[in-house]
């Protein structure tokens, strides 16, 4: 199946110009843990599964939340690089990623409250399949380096509000 990707970020960017209104996209997702550590996740029709490793204390039945991490940026950077070549006529054949990212788990098991919980960092490689030159391929990095939606999440400050719900109290709390 092909699609004119170009032509779809043409019409949202005249879209979006002519009607900023509408520019607001809210996604969502609903949680539940099933059995042990491992959690299904509902994300519009599909269902995901997560669980941790079994060193982790999980039963390593699906891929652990950090891990979704890293498949959302490597997918969303695949996702952009595919249409942003086609938005500025650049070929492309083939985009693919590869990622890593240590974490100290001594902050997510509360062995030393100085060390985050989350990764250190996240270093990783975009292969590009494309008889393009350096100088428009640079043109193309740039230009999704500035529009990637989940590298934009993970590179910047996100504010992220989390209330408690308790069935004990009836009360809601807020949780930061």
């Amino acid at each position: 199946m092909s699609f004119a990707f170009k032509e779809v970020v043409e019409a949202a960017q005249a879209g979006l110009k002519d009607a900023p209104e509408n520019a607001i996209a809210e996604f969502s997702v609903s949680s539940r843990q099933v059995a042990g550590l491992e959690s299904e996740v509902a994300v519009r029709q599909f269902k995901l599964a997560v669980d941790e490793p079994e060193a982790l204390g999980g039963a390593d039945a699906a891929p652990n939340p950090v891990e979704y991490v890293l498949a959302a940026l490597a997918s969303c950077q695949e996702i952009t690089y595919r249409l942003y070549a086609d938005a500025l006529g650049i070929p492309l054949d083939g985009v693919s990623v590869d990622l890593k990212g240590p974490i100290d788990l001594r902050g997510f098991f509360a062995v030393d409250d100085s060390v985050r919980p989350g990764y250190q960092g996240i270093e990783g490689t975009v292969t590009l399949d494309s008889p393009a030159s350096q100088a428009d391929l640079q043109r193309l990095k740039d230009a999704v380096d500035r529009h990637c939606p989940v590298l934009d999440i993970l590179s910047n400050p996100t504010p992220v509000s989390l209330e408690l719900a308790g069935a004990g109290s009836g009360e809601k709390t807020e949780a930061a």
